[in-house]
């Protein structure tokens, strides 16, 4: 049986409007007592079967096309099966073809799909599985992993929610954690997992009604409406301060903006409606030199009342810095673990602002070596040769 949709899609069928069905069907087939395993590999065929057949004879009704194909690829695989002889009674009588049920059940496959039991990169790969539509393969090659690998983590993951109750209550805070991981992984592959994150809280923000869903939307279009000035074309990383401004999206800017607004005037804030707030001030400025870092400091001191995180308080000593001077970022930096990723940067980075060159150097090249990607490394490395070079070494 073939359970991936993981072929070349080079006819003319839209590709989005199979990601875009996939958890509702996979919601019906759920709900009319397929195990989600079994539920996901018949979707999975019957999305193979759509891209085979739609070219040529298009459906009247695609949802419910797959719908009925998928429970007929269910079925085939569960009277096959000897040993799952005990579902006959779920299966002896074919649902008569018709309009797809208006039913969303995306919502569930999010909580679903970020059960607590499962790890963050199991979570991740079977959401943008069940949910983003995405292929085995496609998810492999955006993690940068052998398709085996990937089949082995989706296959174990699906085995660890095949006994959840489909319509018990989920944790909204681990469905939007979930979120944040796609996007934070940027995009590699075929597959922009920026913008299909984006795509996904889209989704989920209107299914749900809830602040902090709208506070990662926003959070995610300001992030992303900078995306074409992080890197040069040669791949060099450009700091936030050296990106051309007037390239920044500023539809998406101004999107993220007005989500963020609203989520603020419902007066429950969480962590990542301040986020999207820091995020914002950086948007709002015309000019690196015109950043309003003594507000962005106060939404660094609500972010570590939220979250307490090492990371926030991280990020906090280099706004500190900025707002009250490099000695300040130093004496914030001094309460942290220095363990903490990107903390020797971020003190190479305020001794430089604090006209310590000699040492600034020595910290940028031991960054260089503790970066965890060759971009970082190639930056840290570029900006210790600077320091070194107008000191005459």
């Amino acid at each position: 049986m073939q359970s991936d949709l993981d072929i070349e899609v080079t006819s003319p069928v839209d590709e989005a409007l199979l990601r875009s069905l996939t958890p509702g069907v996979l919601g019906i087939l759920v709900r009319r007592g397929a195990d989600f395993a079994a539920a996901e590999d018949a979707v999975q065929d019957a999305l193979v079967e759509a891209v085979r057949v739609w070219p040529a004879d298009p459906p009247r009704d695609p949802k419910g096309w797959l719908v009925t194909v998928a429970w007929r690829k269910f079925l085939d695989a569960t009277r096959a099966d000897t040993a799952r002889r005990r579902r006959e009674d779920l299966v002896d009588e074919e649902p008569a073809p018709g309009p797809a049920s208006a039913a969303d059940d995306t919502l569930q496959l999010y909580f679903l799909c970020a059960h607590p039991s499962l790890t963050a990169s199991s979570a991740v790969a079977l959401t943008l599985r069940a949910v983003g539509g995405l292929t085995t393969r496609q998810i492999a090659q955006a993690y940068l992993v052998p398709e085996a690998t990937m089949a082995q983590r989706i296959s174990r993951a699906k085995r660890t929610v095949a006994d959840v109750r489909f319509d018990q209550p989920g944790d909204v805070a681990t469905v939007l954690r979930v979120l944040y991981l796609v996007f934070n992984e940027g995009y590699s592959g075929d597959v922009d997992l920026a913008a299909e994150s984006i795509r996904l809280t889209r989704q989920l923000a209107a299914a749900i009604d809830h602040p902090e869903v709208a506070g990662l939307l926003a959070l995610m279009l300001l992030h992303h409406a900078r995306r074409a000035t992080r890197t040069a074309p040669d791949g060099r990383l450009i700091p936030l301060a050296e990106q051309d401004r007037g390239r920044w999206d500023t539809a998406s800017i101004a999107e993220g903006v007005a989500i963020l607004q609203a989520a603020l005037a419902r007066d429950r804030l969480g962590e990542f409606q301040a986020q999207a707030a820091i995020a914002a001030l950086h948007a709002d400025a015309p000019t690196a030199e015109e950043t309003d870092w003594v507000q962005i400091v106060e939404w660094y001191d609500e972010l570590t009342q939220l979250t307490d995180s090492p990371i926030v308080r991280l990020n906090r000593a280099v706004a500190v810095g900025e707002a009250d001077g490099p000695r300040a970022g130093l004496a914030a930096l001094a309460a942290l673990d220095d363990s903490l990723p990107r903390h020797t940067a971020v003190a190479a980075y305020l001794h430089e602002r604090d006209g310590d060159l000699t040492t600034a150097a020595r910290l940028y090249a031991e960054a260089a070596h503790k970066a965890p990607n060759l971009a970082e490394r190639d930056h840290l490395t570029r900006q210790a040769a600077r320091l070194n070079t107008s000191r005459g070494r």
